[in-house]
Formats: C-alpha cells, structure tokens, sequence
C-alpha cells in the first residue's frame, strides 16, 4: 500500500490521504488548510494527483480542516462516490454551501478591490454550485456497518466521539 500524505503533515489542517492498494487508488478525507495567508495558498495550489483517478473517498468526519476541499475536487473531475455517516452528511450540507458562499464572497471582494487597482479578477476557489455537486456525490453508511467501496477493501466507520 502507497499513502501520499496531501495535507495534515507538519501542519493541523488539510487534512488529505491519496492510498493506492492492488491498483486502486482512493482518499481519506479531503481538507482545506486553515491559518495564515502561506498556509491557506495550500489551497490553491495545483495537487499532485489528478482528482479523475481517484475512486472513492472516505470521509471521517465534517470539519472543513477534512472536508473542505470536496467542491474542490469535484470542479476538478472527481466522480466517485464520498462515503460518510448520515450524521456527517447533515453536516456537510450546512458547512461546504457555506464554505463556498464565503469563498465567492471573497472572490467578489477581491475582484471590486482589483477593479479599483486594475488588477486581474479573482475567482472562487470553488462555488455554491460545486458544493452542492459535491454533497450529491455523498453516500451514506451508518456506524458499525461493514462495506466494501470496491472489492477486496471493507470499511467500518467507528463512532470517536470527536464531533458528533
């Protein structure tokens, strides 16, 4: 097994594992880094995988520090389906709409403020739009109820305790 660790090595946030194992590829959360303007540029930073290749991924929980970037991927080329717990999605719904409501608010600001300046128009990481096709790709497992996202690989999501 290969684990490319994307985010969540040296720092807190964006938090992101890409596993390969018997030619699948596939990731464990998909975060956003979070802090000061150096470690959010992480965000826009062009990933070294390509978002089309990978299968499934497997969320752990709803912070935006592990699940912020799933518009992200999706507008990427992402299609597989993202695995969580129907308490995880609920969440999801209310936090990546917002996510990137927050994002395109901060794209217009930007743009207004480069206008003025006669600077380039900014852009959103990624938009309403491409949460809302991010939570539709979103497949609901409950705790203590073994599946298999592809055969030979069988996952059991286990309450931590750490969120809900």
């Amino acid at each position: 097994m290969k684990v490319k660790f994307m985010g969540a090595a040296r720092t807190v946030t964006g938090s992101c594992f890409i596993m390969e194992t018997g030619g699948r590829r596939f990731a464990i959360d998909c975060g956003m880094h979070q802090g000061n303007g150096e470690i959010e540029k992480r965000n826009w930073e062009k990933k070294a995988y390509d978002a089309s290749k990978i299968e499934c991924i497997l969320m752990t929980h709803a912070h935006i520090d592990h699940a912020g970037l799933l518009p992200r991927i999706v507008k990427e080329g992402f299609r597989g389906s993202i695995y969580a717990t129907p308490p995880t999605l609920d969440l999801l719904k209310i936090l990546l709409l917002d996510s990137a409501h927050i994002q395109e608010m901060e794209a217009l600001w930007k743009t207004r403020k480069h206008l003025r300046h006669g600077t380039d128009l900014t852009t959103p990481l990624y938009t309403v739009a491409d949460a809302r096709r991010a939570v539709a790709l979103i497949r609901t497992v409950e705790y203590d109820t073994a599946f298999e996202p592809f055969p030979g690989m069988t996952v059991n999501y286990r309450d931590a305790g750490h969120i809900l």
